[in-house]
């Protein structure tokens, strides 16, 4: 058997809310390696967002997730897939320790999700998880394919503004959270073939060097160095890992679309924490998704109510 895993971020550019990068993990036969997993489980899945079907949609989190959708469809394709790794979670809190149980005591640091508590899901609209997962369970038996696990490392406010002090760089933040889910991965398939598939990092195109410094102990080669995709082979003993930096990745592997559908969604979470508690705070307080523009109005907003709450803004507001 072998490991194949998608990486995928959201939330690099924002002002406010976190930086989430998730991974993926599926264990498929040897032979299945080089396969779409789209045509894998085509029987229960799609990649197409314009088509009604009854199949579960797995598609970049941007397609899923839109002004005129909503949440639902990019929460549906959540929960479902997570819940073939026997969670269920039905709340803000048990979402986060399924995905992302090291973050738990960070929480407490900010006052927006340090007593957050709301249902999962946030949408009415999600429909019988139960009946879409036992379709995809059935699909993946027959190819024997399985989903070891879903796996989120958002880097909270503060935890961001102090890499990038200290770095002056907001991309080795990015990629500190990507080597670090790779290093899970890595360890997960110890003994197996694997290949992780990540989405390419802005236009970063060498990655040689990284690697070399993250498995000392691994031989590497590389094997494409070019502006779509930079793919690498490291080995040691017995285990092969291929690494595929690749443009549009959420478009070529199911695995990155997933994993862009877990980190935003877990930052959409975040961010309804957000606005949920700043609105206690601010009765008519129009929430903001964080985005620079919008942000600079909701920063104007609340400007008062920050001073007189005492919140600390290298908390708040993320270093660009």
């Amino acid at each position: 058997m072998a490991i194949i895993a998608g990486i995928d971020e959201a939330g690099y550019g924002p002002t406010l809310g976190p930086l989430v990068v998730s991974a993926t993990v599926f264990r498929i036969p040897d032979e299945k390696i080089n396969e779409s997993m789209w045509d894998l489980l085509r029987d229960s899945c799609s990649p197409a967002t314009k088509k009604r079907t009854q199949k579960l949609i797995i598609a970049d989190s941007k397609k899923l997730y839109t002004k005129s959708s909503g949440i639902t469809p990019l929460e549906r394709t959540a929960l479902v897939m997570l819940s073939l790794t026997d969670k269920l979670p039905t709340t803000f809190r048990e979402y986060i320790s399924a995905v992302a149980p090291n973050i738990v005591e960070e929480l407490a640091a900010y006052p927006w999700y340090a007593d957050a508590s709301f249902n999962v899901p946030l949408s009415e609209g999600v429909g019988d998880i139960a009946t879409r997962a036992n379709a995809i369970k059935r699909n993946c038996k027959q190819q024997g394919v399985e989903l070891l696990g879903v796996y989120s490392t958002p880097l909270l406010e503060g935890a961001f503004n102090q890499i990038v002090s200290r770095t002056h760089n907001k991309a080795t933040a990015l990629l500190g959270l990507v080597l670090k889910l790779m290093s899970t991965i890595m360890r997960k398939g110890r003994h197996e073939h694997v290949r992780i598939c990540v989405d390419r990092l802005g236009g970063r195109q060498r990655y040689r060097d990284t690697l070399s410094t993250s498995w000392p102990t691994h031989t590497l080669k590389i094997v494409e160095e070019s502006p779509q995709r930079s793919a690498y082979r490291l080995a040691r003993a017995s285990q092969i890992a291929d690494i595929d930096f690749t443009t549009n990745g959420e478009d070529r592997h199911l695995p990155i679309a997933l994993a862009s559908v877990y980190s935003k969604y877990l930052r959409e979470m975040c961010m309804h924490a957000f606005n949920t508690y700043w609105a206690k705070q601010m009765p008519g307080l129009k929430p903001t998704a964080g985005y620079y523009t919008d942000a600079k109005r909701w920063l104007a907003d609340t400007d008062d109510a920050i001073n007189q709450l005492g919140i600390d803004r290298n908390m708040l507001i993320r270093l660009r």
